[in-house]
């Protein structure tokens, strides 16, 4: 089973299947509008225009489950995402990405790359340690901004703690793309 064996809901409600993004690089992000990492909606944007016509699709995903930090509706956060970062990827319907709602899409992201989330993580692992000391060495999501870049394929190659940047994520990419 890959990603692209996923529906997933957009923020209109209706149901749209990941094989749609069959042959492209899929960077798949966690994403929260009240957030300490909100500015990374710039970098993934920024992602997204230099290297979509590579075939990078960037897809994100508002979750809740952190500190209360997408409150909103799914048309609240689409205006969001438009007015304060003109964000033009796609920003599906609200989803659990951990627990036993979880979206089926992210159950499957967390088996295939558990991640490593530990003190190089700084700030963020200290919050995280505090506040949700259960998911220290499990493979949930530990917060927002979570990113998984998924193959071709639909293979899940790596997982990004939230602290790594969509900047950081460029190196990775060039050798997946299609030459410019």
């Amino acid at each position: 089973m890959g990603v692209h064996d996923f529906d997933v809901t957009t923020a209109d409600g209706t149901s749209r299947r990941l094989a749609d993004h069959a042959g492209r690089v899929l960077l798949i992000v966690n994403v929260a509008s009240k957030c300490g990492l909100t500015p990374q909606y710039e970098g993934l944007e920024a992602l997204h225009r230099e290297f979509g016509a590579r075939g990078l699709d960037v897809l994100g995903f508002p979750c809740n489950q952190f500190g209360g930090q997408e409150p909103g509706t799914d048309a609240e956060i689409q205006e969001f995402c438009s007015v304060t970062f003109d964000v033009t990827f796609p920003v599906f319907g609200k989803v659990d990405v951990n627990g036993p709602g979880a979206a089926p899409l992210f159950a499957h992201l967390r088996s295939e790359a558990p991640g490593d989330f530990g003190p190089a993580n700084g700030f963020l692992y200290e919050h995280v340690k505090n506040s949700r000391p259960e998911a220290i060495g499990t493979d949930e999501v530990k917060w927002n901004f979570t990113k998984f870049l998924v193959g071709r394929d639909g293979g899940v190659l790596r997982r990004y703690e939230p602290t790594v940047t969509p900047e950081e994520i460029r190196a990775d990419l060039d050798g997946l793309l299609l030459p410019a």
